[in-house]
């Protein structure tokens, strides 16, 4: 059986999120957070870095995932700092992947947004939300964390499903709530690739 982690990086709190794939459809096995060592100091990026390497290991050691799937690194050019920040978590967990033998694949957070709520600049109570209802959970994973590395997980689980064709659009779904999930035609997720991998919206 195959089982998902889904992370959202960050170099103070990365939630991650694990699903089974099983024959009725994504089923949450744990979610929660990594955070760094509280109060430290932020110049003090190689304890950080290892904080959240040894944390991702334990869960890795625990549940056993056969891919892992992180968030793709986003630069915006007024903020070139953060990107260089998130990179260092996002290359500590690259690597505990590799040394577990474990494929680990990134998604764009726009296609991530589109795939979960049909919408590519969907905000976080909107993952929320449907993450809720798509998972059947009791009530909102918090922080949005969890929640976020949630919907990476199930972005890859509905990318890799059979294909669904509709009219003249073809979507990736596997059956938990195709009508809440996509809503009418219009409102249905149109994922286009470029060849070098940016998405169209």
């Amino acid at each position: 059986m195959a089982r998902i982690i889904g992370l959202d990086p960050g170099l103070q709190t990365t939630g991650y999120g694990i699903l089974d794939v099983t024959d009725a459809g994504p089923r949450v096995c744990e979610a929660g957070v990594i955070r760094s060592a509280a109060g430290r100091d932020p110049a003090d990026m190689a304890r950080r870095v290892k904080v959240l390497y040894d944390g991702l290991v334990e869960v890795l050691d625990q549940w056993k995932p056969t891919i892992m799937v992180v968030e793709q690194l986003y630069a915006h050019y007024d903020h070139p700092r953060t990107a260089i920040l998130m990179a260092h978590a996002r290359g500590c967990f690259f690597l505990a992947g590799a040394q577990k033998g474990i494929d680990v694949l990134s998604y764009p957070s726009t296609r991530v947004k589109k795939t979960i709520t049909g919408h590519g600049r969907a905000g976080k109570e909107q993952i929320q939300a449907a993450i809720t209802r798509e998972l059947g959970l009791a009530r909102a994973p918090e922080p949005h964390d969890v929640s976020d590395a949630l919907a990476i997980a199930l972005c890859h689980y509905y990318t890799t499903a059979k294909t669904i064709t509709t009219g003249s659009r073809s979507v990736t779904f596997t059956g938990v709530n195709r009508s809440a999930l996509f809503g009418d035609e219009e409102n249905s997720p149109q994922i286009n690739t470029d060849e070098d991998g940016s998405e169209e919206e």
